[in-house]
């Protein structure tokens, strides 16, 4: 019999995947993965909210529930809460229905929805993204059928934001492309705009009338505040101009393997609302029909309800101020063992990941030697580190460092 799929070829190699499987491989009691997107505790140990937990509780005692077809677009609550969570409670465009939401499977689901969107109905195919970027989203845009181009974003000298190469490519772009900008806590870097230079990045996307595509995946994760975490996408909604953005739930309620997540759509008109909402049902239709729903329960459990809704903001703030008391713990011990070099970036970085400074040959020393895992452009999540694995990393880092010199 002839083999029809004899001649697939292997995938590239994924560098998340390579750090995944060789953390994994590695036999060492003393290994450190810090190249998952995760948060762990102090003790190392997957985080489940204890506000998830009494609305899952909740959820259990209401027998009215069932397992029948949800909308396509999803359970009309969570979006309705999604869209306010995101853009604010006196949000003009909410209250002029001039937003699309759709219940998508977290992030990465609500960027590729709107990725077919815009490649099936956006005359200029072009997106750009920012150098880096989280590495799936070439490949979610690439999938999308659009021609991917890039703008720089990072600078490896200062270890912080080229804001003169960002607006100079931003400037060149072709009316109607696409620009896709994370909200907060850029993956990555670790590296976010100030208020002041988002605002100059919106005034030039919209003078050259181009569309920003926000990724939201960590807002109150980032800084602590959903409020500070979602103003630069505010800003961009507040002109009248129109948007899109893909959140998340995976991060700031842990919700990960539940894959919950919107799709927002700001348009111009409620008309113009109407028609594009009935594009994306298309698209969802053909490609998974309908939603799952459980996500979408605690989700909206927890956002309807006052005492729950505050909770899980103190659970979430507790949540961004260990991560940032990682980061300068992790400067402090840096800085102790006299380390050459300015660390100073770290404890300037926001959010889950931060770029070490490292480059492949270290990243690959600290593996093979100290059984450290991080991805090969020197990221790692600052999620994953606790006070006990500080010191460690600390030492690695000194002795990787020193031996280049």
């Amino acid at each position: 019999m002839t083999s029809i799929l004899s001649t697939v070829l292997p995938a590239p190699e994924d560098p998340i995947l390579s750090v995944i499987f060789g953390c994994r491989d590695d036999p060492s009691p003393v290994k450190l993965n810090l190249g998952a997107g995760s948060y762990r505790t102090e003790e190392g140990k997957p985080l489940v909210l204890d506000v998830v937990r009494r609305a899952e509780q909740h959820l259990a005692k209401d027998l009215s529930k069932n397992k029948e077809y949800p909308p396509l677009t999803g359970l009309p609550d969570f979006n309705k809460l999604s869209a306010k969570l995101i853009l604010g409670d006196d949000s003009l465009a909410l209250k002029e229905n001039r937003v699309v939401t759709v219940q998508c499977l977290s992030g990465t689901g609500s960027l590729r929805v709107g990725a077919e969107f815009l490649a099936n109905n956006n005359k200029e195919r072009t997106v750009f993204l920012p150098i880096p970027t989280w590495g799936n989203h070439l490949g979610i845009f690439s999938f999308g059928d659009l021609s991917v181009k890039h703008f720089r974003y990072y600078d490896p000298k200062s270890r912080g934001l080229d804001f003169k190469g960002l607006l100079e490519d931003l400037g060149t772009a072709p009316p109607g492309a696409i620009v896709v900008l994370q909200a907060c806590g850029h993956n990555p870097t670790g590296v976010d705009p100030t208020f002041e230079k988002w605002e100059q990045i919106r005034q030039i996307v919209r003078s050259k009338g181009l569309l920003p595509f926000f990724d939201c995946a960590y807002q109150g994760f980032a800084s602590g505040s959903l409020d500070s975490d979602a103003q630069a996408v505010r800003m961009f909604v507040a002109d009248g101009g129109e948007c899109l953005i893909a959140q998340s739930y995976a991060k700031n309620m842990g919700l990960y393997s539940e894959r919950i997540g919107a799709l927002n759509i700001v348009c111009e008109s409620e008309h113009v609302a109407r028609k594009v909402e009935s594009q994306v049902i298309l698209i969802v239709r053909s490609m998974y029909l309908c939603p799952p729903t459980h996500g979408a329960s605690i989700v909206t459990t927890i956002l309807k309800n006052s005492d729950m809704y505050n909770d899980w903001t103190i659970e979430l703030k507790g949540m961004a101020d260990r991560i940032i008391s990682m980061r300068q713990q992790l400067y402090e011990a840096i800085q102790a063992r006299g380390t050459p070099g300015d660390w100073s970036h770290i404890v300037k970085h926001i959010g889950m990941f931060t770029f070490t400074g490292l480059n492949e040959e270290q990243v690959r020393l600290m593996a093979k030697e100290y059984h450290i895992y991080m991805t090969y452009d020197g990221r790692i999540s600052m999620a994953s580190l606790s006070s006990n694995t500080v010191p460690q990393l600390a030492d690695a880092m000194h002795a990787v460092i020193t031996r280049f010199i």
